[in-house]
């Protein structure tokens, strides 16, 4: 009976599953804190790792590994292999601007063909989240960083190499799902593209060599194989085993609405990121920067838990007797607003209650996510099942209302922690081998219908743009 172990370093924590390679039973877990904000130290995540690795007992008897984390996030380092600043996450929205500079000009000046030649080149649109505008950034405001660095990884890259005890820098590794959200790797081509990253950065540091879906990524020093890792998302879709024509809504941190094609995907308008999956196929995905934290806040505003706030959100008629709630309340990711901030709409006496602005809570979260089906729908993705994970899949009240907004009846599995099984499924892959990842068993899944409400959808619609684009102070 070999054991896996499977990383999760996410924007708020680091989860560790141990599990049997076999039939992916839980053997035992372990979980510690990442410390809050859009720029950390890596070492941060380091010093969780292992408590994480300590809390879940430790893998002196784990044949392989794998780790999937956070896409996105800029890690520099210099020819020493120190990192050279704190890393910017995902949701950091500084390079806003950057974005738009760079889509312009590679059309020109024209942000249109700019958006256009994008999608062509790296099937992505990019915007403040990429790591390739945030490395425009650092050209633009810290030219001593920028001298000072000689490799460019991601946060998961960061951490195999870490665990690999390797000091050398030209062992970095990455895989393709996460190398496809950096803004410089096409997954159509399978190749980076160094003058996309040239010009960003104005030079071409070392990047991580990107690995084949099972290939080894080296060892710990305790012998234990590497996995190429993966990009969160692709994690999770490997933990709960997709297909194609499975689209997976993910309520954590940021908000995703992703599915498996065999076929890339290349949208000008950048609703869609055309990313690789972590098993040799494609992952076209929606990403919102407001998810869990909108559920998180508006308890917070009605000095409740999240357990009351669903009971009282699914207290409320559907709609909110016209209480619309657009939560950017840190900005905003699709549609391209870094700058937005969260409104209120439609207030009135008579749906000034708690309840009510639950209820409206909980569907504005919900239509941004639709709207991104609705995006996925129209680069061709087929949707045969919708499946309904991560933190905020456990409220009752996303769960019961989910249905009505997105269109379709919704799956929810077992709550589990599907980021980190992709990772162990994904280090079972290289111990078992086989064309195919093992095939386990996610546990039950419960599916909730009810009447779609076209209403909620065509009211946020008409005020989801009167939101005012401003700087936040």
């Amino acid at each position: 009976m070999p054991l896996v172990a499977g990383v999760d370093s996410s924007t708020q924590s680091c989860k560790i599953v141990i599990r049997d390679a076999d039939t992916g039973a839980l053997v035992r877990e372990g979980r510690a804190a990442h410390p809050d904000g859009t720029e950390v130290d890596p070492q941060a995540w380091w010093s969780a790792l292992q408590k994480a690795i300590s809390a879940a007992g430790g893998l002196d008897d784990v044949a392989a590994m794998a780790v999937a984390a956070q896409q996105h996030g800029m890690v520099c380092l210099d020819a020493e292999g120190n990192v050279v600043r704190p890393a910017l996450l995902w949701n950091d929205t500084r390079s806003a601007d950057d974005a738009e500079q760079l889509v312009s000009e590679l059309g020109g000046g024209d942000a249109n063909a700019g958006a256009k030649a994008w999608a062509q080149a790296i099937g992505t649109v990019p915007v403040a989240s990429f790591t390739v505008t945030k490395l425009r950034w650092l050209a633009r405001n810290e030219p001593d960083s920028v001298a000072r660095t000689a490799a460019v990884c991601l946060p998961h890259d960061w951490l195999t190499w870490r665990l690999s005890g390797s000091s050398d820098l030209n062992t970095l590794t990455t895989d393709r799902s996460d190398a496809s959200g950096t803004g410089y790797w096409s997954p159509s081509s399978g190749e980076y593209r160094p003058d996309l990253l040239s010009r960003a950065f104005g030079s071409t540091p070392l990047l991580p060599r990107v690995l084949a879906p099972r290939e080894s990524a080296g060892t710990t020093p305790s012998g234990a194989q590497l996995g190429p890792g993966a990009g969160d998302n692709a994690g999770a879709a490997l933990g709960v085993g997709a297909k194609a024509g499975d689209i997976i809504v993910s309520i954590g941190t940021s908000g995703t609405v992703f599915g498996v094609s065999v076929t890339p995907t290349a949208d000008p308008s950048g609703a869609v990121a055309g990313f690789a999956d972590c098993t040799g196929n494609f992952l076209p995905l929606v990403c919102t920067l407001n998810a869990a934290r909108v559920l998180d806040a508006t308890a917070t505003m009605l000095g409740v838990d999240l357990a009351t706030l669903a009971t009282l959100a699914l207290s409320a008629p559907a709609g909110a007797d016209g209480l619309t709630v657009v939560p950017y309340l840190e900005g905003e990711r699709t549609p391209n607003r870094p700058n937005a901030t969260g409104a209120i709409h439609g207030w009135r006496l008579g749906n000034s209650t708690p309840a009510h602005l639950a209820r409206a809570a909980v569907e504005g979260l919900l239509c941004g996510l639709a709207d991104g089906l609705d995006a996925l729908v129209a680069q061709g993705v087929k949707v045969e099942r919708v499946l309904l994970i991560g933190g905020g899949a456990k409220s009752e009240a996303v769960r019961q209302i989910a249905p009505s907004v997105l269109g379709v009846p919704v799956a929810v599995p077992t709550p589990g922690e599907y980021v980190a099984d992709g990772a162990a499924r994904q280090a079972a892959w290289l111990v078992n081998g086989g064309e195919q990842p093992p095939a386990w068993e996610i546990g039950p899944t419960h599916t909730y219908e009810a009447a779609t409400t076209p209403a909620v959808r065509e009211r946020y619609a008409q005020v989801r743009d009167l939101t005012a684009s401003v700087r936040v102070p």
